[in-house]
């Protein structure tokens, strides 16, 4: 069989950079557009051009759509079957086929709410898809320089002579909002930043409640509040404190931004070591010089033990240390090598903690858990962990863990069957049936469209459909056999 073409790359289901408002766009003096209906403001993620009669089953949604009209024949429908799929906005191109935008279309746009951009003859769509696709990327950029000096400001203000304060009142002003830090029984501990209403500060408090001390309870929750957006965090230092932010609005590297000074404020309101701190460090040096697990395993804690190992975080230097703070174990180990398949610029972790410590999925984080274990068998937890992880990385899960029982115990049918749904869960039937059909012809376009009475070229459209929808590469063979599976 000759090889197959190449398929289009699939578009993400998350967009590779901020959206970009239309006015943006509109702004741009060189491209001459003119808004002739709806509002400016839109948010747009994407650009796709398209001349076809419906463009429906090839939008994403947020998107600007580009089109001349060529199969324009009735603008109420199109406009309807557009917003339907929950394109952004239109631009119509005038030339060669309309030497005006249609009034028609125009009224249908300014019906359904949908913006309308006039695209001048001099103006080529791949020259709006080029501003658009720079636009973004200057967002990007932006927002990574925001992060980053956030960082900075973080890290100089937890060296200053009163850090915690310092530390809160540089969160403030980095996310132009109010941060509190709540004690054990709910009180306000620190606060800096500008008032907020009585309601925010009462919903704050109350949303920092959430978390509290609980052994396995959830590290942060969100919620709004008084007009504002609230966030919680909880610290790591295993006392009850509690990071609380309200701000009026929330961007992309907030979380980030919040992240960093959950582990600052977690490292700085630590308890300080104690005597069965300095016995535990006593006992991993005698690990290290050789003793046997079983001699030193009553100084290490009561056991058994979980060994968890992780990829992923957010890149920073805190992200081992925040990972570690969330499961409630000083034992981590960053920077543990990239055999479990860590990624480029994503820290590999490897962690100790009691079996009785519950490990729960994290946000940014693979994690791979091994069983319990005494001290004289964490070396085979280990292998296990490692091996849970790999398994996670491959079915794209947050967290596996280590089941015994040979290879028949690999995979669950009820988990099999769960991830093939989730997995499926964006394609319709028509696509199903396609990709099925095309799959088990070897990826064949002709016999593909002979099986199924239609035209090859749609063969080719609901593919790279497939392809978009569960932004996988159709031309991976591992990717074929996963997605074979699922669909028998």
């Amino acid at each position: 069989m000759p090889p197959v073409p190449p398929l289009t790359e699939p578009v993400s289901a998350t967009p590779p950079a901020p959206p970009v408002p239309l006015a943006a766009l509109l702004a741009r003096r060189d491209l001459g557009l003119r808004l002739l209906t709806g509002p400016e403001d839109v948010p747009l993620h994407w650009v796709h051009t398209s001349e076809m009669a419906d463009p429906y089953p090839y939008l994403l949604g947020g998107e600007l759509l580009m089109t001349a009209g060529v199969l324009l024949t009735d603008p109420a429908h199109y406009v309807g079957r557009v917003v339907e799929a929950g394109a952004a906005a239109l631009a119509f191109g005038v030339t060669p086929v309309y030497d005006t935008v249609p009034a028609e279309l125009v009224e249908a746009c300014a019906r359904h709410g949908l913006p309308l951009v006039e695209v001048p003859p001099r103006t080529p769509f791949t020259a709006v898809a080029r501003a658009l696709w720079r636009l973004m990327a200057e967002a990007r950029l932006h927002e990574l320089r925001r992060v980053t000096e956030a960082q900075q400001s973080l890290a100089t203000a937890a060296a200053r002579p009163a850090p915690v304060p310092a530390v809160l009142g540089a969160l403030a002003s980095r996310l132009a909002g109010r941060a509190v830090l709540f004690g054990p029984d709910g009180t306000e501990s620190v606060a800096a930043g500008r008032e907020v209403p009585a309601e925010a500060a009462r919903a704050l408090r109350e949303l920092a409640g959430v978390l509290g001390p609980r052994p396995g309870g959830p590290a942060s929750a969100s919620g709004e509040g008084g007009g504002l957006r609230l966030a919680a965090y909880a610290l790591g230092g295993g006392d009850g404190l509690t990071l609380g932010v309200a701000t009026e609005r929330r961007g992309p590297g907030d979380h980030t931004i919040a992240g960093v000074a959950v582990v600052l404020l977690s490292l700085l309101t630590a308890p300080h070591r104690g005597a069965d701190v300095t016995v535990r460090d006593g006992a991993l040096v005698r690990l290290l010089l050789g003793a046997p697990p079983a001699e030193v395993a009553g100084a290490l804690g009561p056991g058994p033990w979980t060994v968890v190992h992780a990829s992923g975080g957010d890149g920073t230097p805190f992200a081992a240390a925040s990972l570690a703070a969330a499961l409630g174990t000083p034992l981590v180990e960053a920077g543990a090598g990239t055999e479990a398949g860590a990624g480029a610029g994503h820290a590999a972790v490897r962690l100790l903690l009691p079996a009785s410590t519950p490990v729960t999925p994290h946000e940014g984080w693979t994690l791979g858990v091994s069983a319990a274990a005494e001290p004289d068998g964490l070396a085979a937890a280990d292998a296990q962990a490692a091996r849970a992880l790999r398994r996670a990385q491959a079915t794209r899960a947050p967290l596996v863990r280590h089941r015994p029982g040979g290879f028949a115990a690999l995979v669950d049918p009820a988990e099999a069957a769960a991830h093939a749904r989730t997995l499926l869960a964006p394609l319709p039937d028509p696509l199903r049936e396609t990709l099925r059909t095309w799959l088990s012809l070897h990826g064949s376009w002709d016999r593909t469209a002979v099986a199924l009475d239609i035209h090859r070229n749609t063969v080719r459209q609901r593919v790279t459909r497939c392809a978009a929808l569960l932004d996988r590469d159709l031309d991976d063979p591992d990717v074929r056999m996963e997605l074979w599976f699922a669909l028998g």
